[in-house]
């Protein structure tokens, strides 16, 4: 049968089983395009779930990812965690934070712009732009940005991390352990049916890394991004087997790449596309999908998974187009 394993990103989440039973009923909400009913398609799924690493009790059940629910996610979060680093590690946070727009003054929100993506050329086009990058309310986007920078730079610098009081991690060495169980296992289900990896935000990080990192990370048949930071230099640059982009796609992929992202997603909206950075043998192999979300808060996993496109590419992916 075949299999999906999905894993989630940034900020806090409600329980694993929530989350997993969201994710399924927003592939097949009605509205944009037809329906991707796992249930009743054949296709079993679980989840790699890893917010409780970094945070000490999940979002309440039945939660769900919103602008006003990123926000609640981000409220217990110490934000001072900046001050104290050195050399290289306050290098790359600071690049980032400019780049993410993490310290925009507030009354800079409004006009706050990144490049445009010019769909036909092979790069993004450095000399057009459009305004409200992040368009959130300036005390909402700050702490969401800031919480998500924190989350992200913990796991590549594998920062020894304590969510709860006699718990403590080395998140990165954790999100990989969490990550290789779920792919074994999802092998195992899938057997001679596909087994696809559906990653969100961080999570395409965590999927990256392991299946190019990690020796004892099993293969997979496809891969499918969504609201990916993947194309930032700084996380590039984090990443360990990350040095060449004209062989950096992972060999353990044995299927298909699909990266879907929206231009004005914050995560991932100022490099969105990664073909030309994820190459297998000087060749662009990875299918770069642009899918527009809608609303002030495009990182939403829910509108992503709502997405024709999307939804077309996961069928395919998975084996149920027909």
């Amino acid at each position: 049968m075949a299999h999906i394993t999905f894993i989630h990103g940034l900020l806090n989440k409600p329980p694993a089983d929530d989350l997993l039973a969201g994710w399924r009923r927003a592939l097949a909400r009605e509205g944009r395009s037809p329906v991707f009913d796992l249930g009743s398609e054949g296709v079993t799924s679980t989840m790699s779930y890893w917010a409780d690493v970094l945070y000490e009790a999940p979002e309440p059940s039945g939660s769900f990812e919103s602008a006003g629910d990123e926000l609640s996610q981000v409220v217990g979060v110490d934000l001072s965690w900046r001050a104290g680093l050195v050399g290289g590690e306050r290098e790359f946070v600071e690049r980032l934070a400019a780049k993410l727009q993490v310290d925009v003054p507030e009354g800079a929100d409004a006009t706050a712009a990144a490049p445009a993506v010019d769909e036909t050329g092979p790069e993004p086009a450095s000399n057009e732009q459009f305004l409200e990058w992040v368009p959130l309310p300036p005390f909402i986007k700050k702490r969401v940005m800031k919480a998500k920078l924190r989350d992200l730079h913990h796991y590549i610098y594998n920062v020894s991390h304590s969510p709860r009081s006699g718990e403590t991690y080395a998140v990165r060495d954790e999100l990989r352990k969490r990550f290789v169980a779920q792919i074994e296992a999802g092998a195992a289900r899938a057997g001679s049916e596909k087994h696809v990896v559906v990653a969100h935000s961080m999570g395409t990080v965590i999927a990256y890394d392991c299946l190019r990192s990690v020796p004892e990370c099993p293969e997979i048949d496809g891969l499918l991004t969504l609201g990916s930071p993947l194309g930032l230099d700084e996380v590039q640059a984090g990443l360990p087997g990350w040095e060449n982009r004209r062989n950096a796609y992972p060999a353990k992929i044995r299927d298909r790449w699909v990266n879907v992202y929206d231009r004005l997603d914050p995560v991932c909206g100022f490099d969105p596309r990664i073909a030309n950075d994820y190459e297998r043998d000087g060749q662009r192999v990875i299918e770069d999908v642009n899918e527009q979300n809608w609303g002030r808060w495009r990182h939403d996993s829910a509108k992503y998974f709502q997405g024709p496109l999307l939804r077309r590419a996961l069928r395919e992916m998975v084996g149920r187009v027909g």
